[in-house]
């Protein structure tokens, strides 16, 4: 329909029309309907299109064509054959976005021929929203497309321009494409044009209806999908919290234990400063004696001096005691001060944690709460879309039926059509013998 498999010199025999220039008015026209569609249904539906979509497939299909369309298939003396593939790796020359697309062509894996490199470079310059320019990249340099195309092929004449326009409303279609599933090396190019004909009784008729229902699905749909991105995220934040809640109650176990050590290291701590005290107690003790001693001494100046000298040395290894106890006795009470400090920073802290603990336990709450509500919304929705499913399939019956009634009504239509016409023919048939008895009456 679309291609005339002869080569070009066999078609140029022809002299009476040229099959060339209709050739490139049908793949016009074909292109046109099926970027026509898939517009209409990237609109309809609002979300991106993927490899199942059959309007996108058939939109490849064209182009496959479209591009394929007067290519020479001769062979070079030392290049081999020219492939399409060849000529579109020319286009990063002239725009370097175009180089990113071509690496990632040749770095596939699954894609074996130069035939199944150029479908996939197609694809992901339609992702990328710039075919069109990529096109018009191509029809603008004539030299370059000369060496691969006749002359009487598509892109190198007016309609190719004209496909290049047609390609610029492909921007506003968002496409999702996997390469690696798709087998690009064997493609189908067979059209289905069921799709863009219209019977004489299709026209006109009122779809609404089937509008509104679709719209209606696809908002139940939308909505089970949000409800299930929004449980999926629920629970993620279930988890989060739940080893949140985890984390804060090791914490907690761990500085409760900090916290009895350091009331052990207290208890010993005050223990210590008691025995310390008493120490001091006894030093003092020693020191009023020996100062009572030394006033003794005082008053007995006629002592032996040598006894004196070795009480004035007792007296001062007592005073040097005791001002190591007293710097002792300085330490421990800062000591005690700064475990005072931190036992109360480390109840501050507990307490905190406690509090936090309450809140994330409440949160949890709440959360499971809202999942339970989400759960319900989802079963909702689900009767719902089974309920609006059970009355599409109801509709449908209902239309078939209506269609074989409309059959029969159109088949008992015909019948009483021929019997009216029979009918007819009787009266005349009656008519002319009555009036032939009348004739025969008179005479």
């Amino acid at each position: 329909l679309l291609v005339d498999r002869r080569s070009m010199g066999e078609r140029r025999l022809w002299t009476n029309r040229d099959p060339v220039a209709l050739e490139r008015n049908n793949l016009v026209s074909i292109s046109q309907l099926v970027i026509k569609s898939v517009v209409d249904s990237s609109l309809r539906f609002g979300r991106q299109l993927d490899s199942d979509n059959t309007p996108l497939h058939q939109l490849f299909v064209v182009l496959d064509l479209a591009l394929r369309h007067g290519l020479k298939t001769s062979r070079r003396l030392l290049l081999g054959k020219r492939e399409l593939w060849d000529l579109l790796q020319n286009v990063e020359k002239f725009d370097h976005a175009a180089s990113d697309i071509t690496a990632t062509v040749r770095d596939l894996t699954t894609v074996k021929t130069a035939a199944g490199r150029a479908r996939a470079w197609v694809r992901l310059a339609l992702m990328q929203k710039k075919l069109a320019d990529y096109l018009k990249i191509l029809v603008d340099n004539k030299d370059l497309i000369a060496e691969f195309y006749e002359p009487e092929a598509l892109i190198c004449s007016e309609e190719g321009v004209l496909l290049t326009g047609l390609l610029v409303s492909l921007n506003i279609v968002d496409c999702n494409l996997c390469l690696k599933e798709e087998d690009l090396d064997n493609q189908e190019g067979v059209i289905d044009l069921s799709y863009y004909l219209r019977r004489k009784e299709d026209i006109g008729r009122d779809d609404n209806n089937e509008v509104v229902e679709e719209k209606d699905i696809n908002t139940v749909i939308d909505q089970k999908n949000y409800i299930e991105e929004m449980n999926r995220n629920l629970a993620a934040n279930v988890t989060n919290l739940q080893a949140r809640i985890e984390s804060l109650t090791n914490t907690n176990a761990l500085m409760r234990e900090d916290l009895a050590i350091n009331k052990k290291k207290i208890g010993t701590l005050q223990h210590e400063n008691n025995s310390l005290n008493m120490e001091v107690e006894k030093q003092l003790n020693m020191a009023n004696l020996s100062r009572v001693m030394k006033s003794e001494v005082e008053k007995y100046n006629d002592l032996d001096p040598k006894k004196e000298n070795e009480i004035e040395d007792k007296l001062s290894d007592e005073k040097i005691a005791k001002s190591e106890l007293e710097k002792e006795l300085h330490l421990e009470i800062q000591m005690k001060a700064e475990m005072e400090m931190a036992m109360k920073l480390l109840e501050k802290d507990v307490h905190e944690k406690q509090d936090t603990i309450i809140s994330l336990r409440s949160q949890l709450e709440d959360i499971k709460s809202i999942n339970l509500e989400m759960y319900t919304k989802l079963a909702e929705c689900e009767k719902s879309l089974t309920y609006k499913s059970d009355i599409i399939q109801k509709l449908e019956m209902k239309t078939v039926a209506m269609a074989d009634t409309l059959q029969q009504l159109d088949q008992k239509f015909v019948d009483t059509e021929k019997s009216f016409s029979g009918s007819k023919t009787q009266n005349a048939d009656l008519r002319s013998r009555v009036v032939e008895s009348e004739s025969k009456i008179v005479e």
